[in-house]
């Protein structure tokens, strides 16, 4: 995953753990990509103080997903996820073809309904 993108992505996940100044400097960085410049004007402070921030806040986003490993947990459950979708379809249509269970179907269906609630 790009730089960009993954401190975009951790900012989902931590952005509430950084102070409001460094959260707000970062959004703008990363989300908005507005210049150090751009951003030293809005918020009333010198170019490196912003450099400064979104390093800081780059750091401490890095620093809690090592930690805490949240962004990398719902990565793994939403592929994981899928494959189940997969594997169930996979079901699905051998049991439309072989056997023909109702119970089966029914039973697909549910994982399937339950792996979409969960994926969203």
């Amino acid at each position: 995953m790009a730089k960009n993108l993954q401190i975009s992505y951790l900012l989902d996940f931590y952005g509430s753990m950084l102070t409001e100044k460094q959260r707000i400097v970062i959004e703008y960085y990363y989300n908005d990509d507005l210049s150090l410049a751009e951003i030293a004007d809005n918020e009333g402070i010198t170019r490196q103080g912003v450099h400064d921030a979104v390093k800081r806040a780059e750091t401490q986003l890095l620093e809690l997903e090592e930690r805490l490993g949240l962004a990398k947990r719902f990565e793994m459950m939403r592929t994981g996820l899928k494959k189940i979708q997969t594997a169930a379809a996979d079901i699905q249509n051998y049991n439309e073809r072989l056997v023909r269970a109702e119970e089966i179907n029914s039973k697909v269906n549910e994982i399937m309904r339950i792996a979409v609630e969960l994926c969203d």
